[in-house]
């Protein structure tokens, strides 16, 4: 259900999904249900052609009886293009009727020059059906102004909307200023990226690429969540996980960045340091990591620690790191 409920929120899938129900509404509701189609005083070239063979044998008795050559023509004129078809059927299987009548019949209305006319048909669509084809109209004009006002809709009010936490996490990402390393005496890095994690960001992971000036690929680093702490949602994080990845390397450099409560928890800071060294997170601190070839070195741009029912400084409400990546001189 929620994944339904998330795609009605986009308006193109709205307008195009009140499309089709205004469709099928029309289609199935109306024209079936409701106001299905009837024909009424059809001429007798709209009957089954088994239907069409009683009529003309009705008729040519019809005309056995009384003579009136006039009504016999336009009894012939009913059956409209099939008529011959129809009494060459009946030539062949007369049934109760005399061969004498059906030749007679026959003589009398291909004389006066019948042949193969046919007549108007009279139809005509009984009841409310007469407006079956404006109402399908109307209820497909109306999906239409369904989906034109929910994507007006949305679009004035799409500014109003709470942004999601990753959404504010990329907020901070693109305030947060970058070290400048040549002001700081040292040759500014191969690369450089800025990532952030705001409480409610459960999937928070993010990984870079390390590609030389020239293009080629050096290797990869990253963030992402190590452990948390408590019950519930959202995942209150209490630690991260900072890596590198040399391809010259045969293994993956991690440093486990943790809140005060969790380094200060001999347990936990045991656990986790079988990923990688564990250090206590710190403002404007920086974590080296190197590899074979790279150097890296991982700065707290920002970070702020939640509130809640949860031990104090335990776990972060946003935290803001800046990853630089040098190719040591080999």
């Amino acid at each position: 259900m929620d994944a339904i409920r998330e795609k009605l929120e986009n308006p193109l899938f709205a307008g195009i999904v009140g499309f089709i129900v205004g469709i099928l509404f029309g289609w199935v509701v109306l024209g079936w249900g409701l106001f299905p189609v009837s024909w009424e005083n059809a001429a007798p070239e709209n009957l089954h052609p088994g239907f069409q063979e009683v009529y003309l044998r009705n008729a040519i008795v019809a005309f056995a009886t009384d003579g009136d050559a006039a009504q016999a023509l336009t009894r012939w004129k009913e059956l409209g293009a099939n008529n011959m078809a129809v009494l060459n059927n009946i030539k062949v299987q007369p049934g109760t009727l005399r061969l004498e009548d059906i030749t007679r019949f026959e003589e009398t209305v291909l004389q006066t020059g019948a042949g193969q006319a046919t007549p108007a048909q009279s139809t005509k669509k009984g009841g409310l059906a007469s407006v079956l084809p404006l109402l399908c109209l109307l209820v497909v004009v109306l999906g239409l102004a369904f989906g034109g006002v929910y994507l007006l809709r949305s679009r004035s009010s799409g500014e109003s909307r709470p942004m999601t936490a990753a959404q504010q996490a990329q907020q901070l990402t693109e305030q947060a200023a970058a070290t400048d390393f040549t002001s700081a005496g040292r040759e500014p890095p191969v690369t450089q990226f800025m990532t952030t994690y705001m409480l409610g960001d459960d999937l928070f992971d993010d990984s870079f690429s390390i590609d030389a000036p020239s293009g080629e690929f050096l290797g990869e680093c990253g963030v992402g969540i190590s452990e948390t702490i408590g019950v519930g949602d959202p995942k209150r994080v209490t630690a991260f996980e900072v890596w590198v990845f040399d391809k010259n390397d045969i293994q993956t450099v991690t440093k486990v960045l943790m809140s005060k409560h969790a380094y200060e928890d001999e347990d936990l800071r045991q656990r986790l340091s079988a990923k990688g060294e564990p250090i206590m997170v710190s403002p404007d601190a920086q974590v080296v990591l190197e590899t074979a070839t790279l150097e890296m070195v991982a700065r707290v741009v920002d970070m702020a620690y939640g509130q809640g029912a949860l031990p104090d400084e335990s776990f972060f409400e946003r935290i803001t790191i800046e990853l630089a990546v040098w190719q040591k001189e080999v």
